[in-house]
């Protein structure tokens, strides 16, 4: 049986851990809406939106106000630009989940596949995702 998780709290729970990100990714921005299939689901964009290739080869989508917040270019170019860019060292709330799941992006939002081991992320109140066990081994660390 899956459990569905909605978009958790998981700054409210006690079994989930502070943890940050660091990884250089390479984006393109949006012309037209469309859809990535990312590795554990959906991922919805707009037009303007960052379309995100991970040093792990994962791809996903992150809306173009979060993206603005979190990544600066690293490569050069001038924000808003194609290329590489680094995450900003933002702690986000984790926790793994030791059955298959499901999350949504957001409440309402695209709804996200895990496997037993995948962690569930709270990167802001309403702001959800998924992780593969072997991604987040890969590019995040305890805060």
């Amino acid at each position: 049986m899956t459990r569905h998780l909605g978009c958790p709290r998981l700054s409210l729970d006690p079994q989930a851990m502070r943890a940050v990100k660091d990884e250089e990714v390479s984006v393109e921005f949006a012309l037209v809406p469309g859809l990535v299939m990312s590795a554990v689901g959906p991922n919805h964009y707009a037009s303007g939106d960052a379309l995100i290739t991970g040093s792990t080869g994962d791809r996903w989508t992150v809306t173009r106000d979060r993206f603005d917040a979190k990544y600066r270019p690293s490569g050069g170019q001038s924000a808003g630009e194609a290329g590489p860019y680094r995450n900003m060292p933002v702690v986000i709330w984790a926790k793994q989940i030791h059955e298959p799941f499901t999350i949504e992006r957001c409440a309402g939002g695209d709804r996200l596949s895990g496997e037993a081991g995948d962690w569930a992320v709270e990167y802001a109140e309403n702001d959800c995702g998924l992780v593969a066990r072997e991604r987040f081994a890969a590019v995040y660390r305890s805060a």
